[in-house]
């Protein structure tokens, strides 16, 4: 029920690009984040940058591509600027032009990957959506998360490796909030922020991976575990 939201997550055509952008708020990396109490719906999405013409969007989603399959062929260490070129049949010059660097690079391809839970838990329908209830809503942000690990694994794995943006990209940003939100919302006492952080630290994707593929743990015992842990917070709260 929950995967259905990650269909289109990857591979958006340039039209269907322009046609969301005019849908949702934009982010801009000078906006400041909304605070906890904020409604909801400020919250910016991290696919948000200015508008691109028509073969901007094409340049951009070539290299993307070509930077996920060689995430998805190779693993994330294969994923170079001069890789990217290569596989996109253009320049190097052409993507240090549009991402800057490979944590750039990285961003692009996470905020691409995230766009699709980020519309869900926004606008969608519960258990994701707004009408939920928040402990609801918690619950299913994290099973989604999760499924979205099992697809774009290695990918969420790239960006969290980039040393120069794990802890401060617009995507961890956004996703932060949504649960120092729904926390508050569901009445849960103490450090929020504190508690939000920890929360989004048990479903990165390099501990995730490392527990199905190490420790040899199913995606259902994961999943079930992130709802143990988040019933347990909320059992003070009241009404919980």
């Amino acid at each position: 029920m929950i995967r259905g939201f990650l269909r289109g997550a990857v591979g958006d055509s340039g039209t269907d690009i322009a046609r969301k952008r005019t849908a949702v708020h934009l982010y801009s990396p000078w906006a400041t984040i909304p605070h906890v109490n904020s409604p909801l719906p400020q919250l910016p999405l991290v696919d948000a940058e200015i508008p691109e013409r028509c073969d901007a969007a094409r340049n951009r989603k070539l290299l993307l591509d070509a930077a996920a399959d060689l995430v998805s062929e190779l693993g994330a260490d294969a994923v170079t600027m001069e890789a990217v070129a290569a596989r996109a049949g253009v320049g190097k010059g052409t993507v240090f032009r549009r991402f800057g660097n490979r944590a750039g690079l990285m961003n692009a391809l996470l905020d691409r990957t995230e766009r699709a839970l980020q519309q869900a838990f926004m606008f969608g329908p519960p258990p994701l959506g707004p009408d939920a209830d928040a402990i609801v809503r918690l619950v299913a942000f994290g099973r989604a998360r999760l499924d979205m690990v099992t697809v774009q694994g290695e990918v969420l794995r790239a960006a969290e490796d980039s040393r120069e943006s794990r802890f401060s990209s617009p995507a961890r940003a956004v996703s932060l909030r949504h649960l120092e939100k729904l926390l508050t919302d569901a009445g849960v006492d103490g450090d929020i922020e504190l508690l939000a952080s920890a929360l989004l630290a048990s479903l990165e994707a390099s501990l995730v991976l490392h527990q199905m593929r190490v420790l040899g743990m199913s995606l259902a015992r994961i999943a079930d575990g992130w709802e143990d842990l988040v019933r347990r917070i909320a059992r003070g709260a009241s009404g919980y």
